[in-house]
């Protein structure tokens, strides 16, 4: 016979278990995210369109990646945002400094041609 602790262990592990299902959906949800960026290329989309397209579904794949196989669903809540925050915090800043470089490329072309 095993003990009491040892049941109770073995019932709390088999509850942290995720069911194959989800896994199953998950994959079949990134296959077709995979062919939707596929049929960008397909239909011969251009300019901003296309890197829209490509970035959200790129975006898309990688969040349901660290969410559902890196178990980031189901942590709590300082570690995501420990984990998120920072790629968030650094996008926003690129995204400033593209808004600057354009001001000062302008600044540039006025003054100094």
């Amino acid at each position: 016979m095993s003990a009491p602790g040892t049941t109770q262990q073995l019932q709390q592990q088999q509850h942290q278990q995720h069911p194959v299902g989800l896994y199953l959906k998950v994959w079949l949800l990134l296959f077709v995210l995979s062919t939707m960026s596929y049929m960008v290329d397909y239909f011969h989309l251009q300019g901003l369109t296309r890197w829209s397209l490509i970035v959200i579904l790129m975006l898309l794949k990688a969040g349901l990646i660290v969410a559902v196989f890196m178990h980031m669903a189901w942590e709590r809540l300082a570690l995501i945002c420990a984990i998120l925050l920072p790629p968030l915090a650094l996008l926003v800043l690129v995204g400033l400094m593209a808004s600057e470089a354009s001001h000062t490329l302008l600044t540039r072309l006025l003054f100094f041609s």
